[in-house]
Formats: C-alpha cells, sequence, structure tokens
C-alpha cells in the first residue's frame, strides 16, 4: 500500500472524514484534495476545542407551566448543562464501552428508550451540530477508528460493528470503512518517516490499549506499508481512574464498612463499589431500587458516615465532580511525585494525598497485562524487540511515567516517541481515507449473529 504524499495522487473530489470515537474523547478530522488533515474544532464562548469530550446529558427546558420538551446536549455543552442543573439531568459518560456488551440493550432517559446505535447516532449529530464548520453534503467518505479488542468481559466484536454501522446510517453514512486505532495512529506518524521503518504503535484510550507492528518501506516516490500484526486489551485509562477510586475514595465511601444483619456483622457487599470500574455503570446505579438498598445497609451500619457520602454522591449526581477530581490528580502525578485528590462536591470534602508509587503499585497487575498484550502483537507480527526501529506512544494514559518506563526497559529510550496524542488517531484516518484503495487498512468485520 503507498502512501500518498501530494494531491496529485490523490482523488480529487472526495473529502475523507476520520473519526476517533473514543470512550473519554472524540476527534473528527478532514482531508481534503490536498492530502492535508484538519481537526474539526468547537468554539464554546471564548474556548476553541479540538477535542470533543464522549458524554451527552439528557434534561428537559420548561416552554411553560405545566409544558417542557426533551431536550440533549453533548461534549462541553452537555458537561456544561449537566454542572448547571444536574438534578434536571441524565448524564452519560464513556457509553462507547456499551458497545460489544450483548447484556446491554437500551437505556431510557425522560421516557425516550435509548439503544447503543441511538445513543451514537445522538452524540455524532450534536457533535456535528456544534463543529465551526460543518460537513455538508455529499457526506464525506467515513473511515472510523476501533479498538483491536473492544472493552468488556465478553465483548462481540461483530455485535459492536453492526451497532456502530446502524447509528453511523443515521446521519446519512451508507459506507463506512473501519481501521484499528493503533493503524492509524501508524500511519499518522509515517508521514514523517524519511527512511524506511517497522513502527510499533502502542495508543491508550479510555477502555482499551491497542498495539500495532506496521513496516514501512521507502522508495523513491513514497512509502508503502505491511501491517504485521496487533493485538489489545480491556485496560486503559477507566482502569488505572478505577484503581485510584477503588483505594482512595470507596474506603471513605463505606467500602469495608459493616452492617448487622440477623444478629451477625457482615460487610457491605463490594459490587457497590466495583461499579466504579466503568463511568458508565454509574449512571445505572441512580436507582430507585439502588438507593433504597443503600439506605437500607446505612441504618444497619456500625458507621453510617461512609455510605451516606454515596448515596449523596449518586442521589445528587455527583459523579461528574467525582470524575474530574480523579482526572485532576492522575493527571498531576503524570508530572510530580504527590499529588493530592480533592473531592469538594455537596457535603462531601475529601482531601487524599497520593504518591505517584501508590499509582504504580495499584495498576502493576494492569501493566503486566499491558506488556502481555504487546508480546501478543510481537508473535503476531513475528518480530522480536531488536526489530522495531520506532515505538510512537499516543493517548491521554500514554503520559504517565510508568507507561513509558515499560516501552523503555523493552526498546530503550531512543526508540521512543510521543506527539498529538489526543488527535493523532484522527488524522491517520482522515489520511487513509484519501488512499485510492482502502484494503490493507480496512478491517473486515463478521456478520452479527
Amino acid at each position: 500500500m503507498r502512501l500518498h504524499g501530494s494531491s496529485s495522487r490523490t482523488p480529487a473530489d472526495v473529502p475523507a472524514l476520520g473519526l476517533d470515537f473514543g470512550t473519554t474523547n472524540t476527534v473528527a478530522a478532514v482531508a481534503g484534495a490536498d492530502g492535508k488533515a484538519d481537526v474539526l474544532t468547537f468554539t464554546q464562548g471564548s474556548d476553541v476545542h479540538g477535542v470533543f469530550r464522549s458524554a451527552l446529558c439528557f434534561f428537559q427546558k420548561r416552554l411553560r407551566p405545566g409544558v417542557s420538551e426533551n431536550r440533549i446536549e453533548a461534549g462541553p455543552w452537555g458537561i456544561a448543562r449537566f454542572a448547571e442543573d444536574p438534578q434536571d439531568c441524565r448524564f452519560l459518560q464513556s457509553f462507547k464501552t456499551f458497545a460489544a456488551s450483548k447484556a446491554f440493550s437500551d437505556t431510557i432517559a425522560h421516557g425516550k428508550r435509548y439503544r447503543f446505535e441511538d445513543l451514537l447516532a445522538t452524540f455524532l449529530k450534536k457533535l456535528e451540530s456544534h463543529a465551526d464548520k460543518p460537513l455538508g453534503e455529499p457526506r464525506p467518505r467515513l473511515v472510523i477508528g476501533r479498538p483491536v479488542t473492544f472493552a468488556g468481559a465478553d465483548p462481540d466484536e461483530a455485535l459492536a460493528i453492526s451497532r456502530y454501522r446502524a447509528g453511523l446510517e443515521q446521519l446519512g453514512f451508507d459506507s463506512v470503512d473501519f481501521v484499528y486505532e493503533p493503524v492509524a495512529a501508524a500511519y499518522f506518524y509515517a508521514q514523517r518517516l524519511q527512511t524506511s521503518a517497522t513502527i510499533l504503535v502502542a495508543d491508550f484510550g479510555g477502555g482499551t490499549s491497542d498495539f500495532s507492528i506496521i513496516r514501512f518501506v521507502r522508495h523513491a516516490d513514497g512509502l508503502t506499508a505491511e501491517p504485521l500484526g496487533a493485538a489489545g486489551v480491556g485496560i486503559a485509562g477507566d482502569t488505572f481512574d478505577y484503581r485510584i477510586i477503588d483505594n482512595v475514595i470507596s474506603p471513605r465511601l463505606g467500602k469495608g464498612t459493616r452492617y448487622r444483619s440477623f444478629g451477625k456483622e457482615l460487610e457491605i457487599p463490594v459490587h457497590y463499589f466495583a461499579n466504579f470500574a466503568r463511568w458508565n455503570h454509574l449512571a445505572i446505579m441512580k436507582s430507585a431500587a439502588t438507593l433504597r438498598e443503600l439506605e437500607d445497609l446505612a441504618n444497619q451500619s456500625v458507621d453510617r458516615s461512609g455510605l451516606d457520602r454515596l448515596i449523596e454522591l449518586l442521589e445528587d449526581d455527583l459523579t461528574w465532580d467525582l470524575y474530574r477530581a480523579v482526572s485532576h490528580a492522575k493527571i498531576a502525578l503524570s508530572r510530580d511525585e504527590r499529588a493530592v485528590l480533592k473531592l469538594h462536591a455537596g457535603s462531601i470534602r475529601i482531601d487524599a494525598p497520593i504518591a505517584r508509587a501508590d499509582l504504580e503499585r495499584w495498576i502493576g497487575d494492569d501493566l503486566g497485562r499491558i506488556e502481555a498484550s504487546v508480546d501478543e502483537a510481537m508473535h503476531k507480527a513475528g518480530v522480536r524487540p531488536a526489530a522495531i526501529d520506532r515505538v510512537f506512544l499516543t493517548g491521554g494514559s500514554s503520559y504517565l511515567p510508568a507507561i513509558r518506563q515499560l516501552f523503555e526497559r523493552r526498546f530503550g529510550a531512543d526508540r521512543i516517541e510521543t506527539g498529538d496524542q489526543l488527535v493523532s488517531i484522527a488524522y491517520g484516518l482522515a489520511l487513509i481515507g484519501r488512499e485510492k484503495d482502502l484494503s490493507t487498512w480496512r478491517v473486515e468485520t463478521p456478520a452479527a449473529a
């Protein structure tokens, strides 16, 4: 497959849209006849965003006494609406993790039922409506990223792809090409290569970590590329967040608390706290039945203060505050040896110091599974570490020192590169979309059962 570098070598009339729909963030880029890609931007007040948060807010707008209308916002506008009045908003984030789940059929917001494909279509429609430059008609050629391995305990790949297609059809995209996310990042990185090289790309998203190895060969008129192997694992940024919550926050929300039942003292069931493993699960926890169960446990507990905080967190929709607090602490630990996790929401006041060494200990097993996935990709590619010329790290969690050190130990610090961690996949997808033949890059997926 040849990588084109000028408009004379690319289709002249069909722009390509590269869509990196992520668990945490979504980025879209458009490549035109000049062969260059530009990300879609979104202007909110005085702020210009190139990254659109993967979140939805369902709320009701009061038109007149007794009459309300269902409304939806997404991205930074959805977050702003939720912050304005969380009690009136059904807030969903990280819903990409539902894509491959057979257990998820639909969810209800203000009386309307939404399947995964409806959530995806609704989200992308709002994203497009907020874009500074509309996509217009006819629709551009769409190339969308997908993880090598979808998130979840038993992910159904064919089901996820069928849901993606059904959602994208609602936006008028009848023809869709799927490309592995790390392959797209490799394609983006390859634009800077001056010589032939074998590249390992490690993409750390919110729900999955994916790895791809590609051999690029430099010729007089461009580059050819051969994908060699790929692997992935459902461990990434959300998992690291959960480790922080489980060790720092959950004990302050009642985990480990004991309650009295039929003359015995028992520990509060851990499944309430296991739901923090995925941000999208927290929205499901706010149900009348769950809140009644927690209130009953609090009434019987030896010390109800922690459970009272958990009930408040769920009942008053303070989980976004929790998400921000954990995210800020994780970012701080990427820079500094120590940080303080500050959760000040409602009556909850938590100021918890964390050392980077603590975080690295908590995620130790996760790092082991990530390294095993890298080994799997290399086994499939039939290469040893010495054959890897460059390693390109992308995605938000690639900023964590423990992640970088994992690759430095295996491949040497001089072979590691980063850059454009949040937008490289979208750029690569858009540039791939300019190819006349996508057969080398397209992922063929079996039909859903």
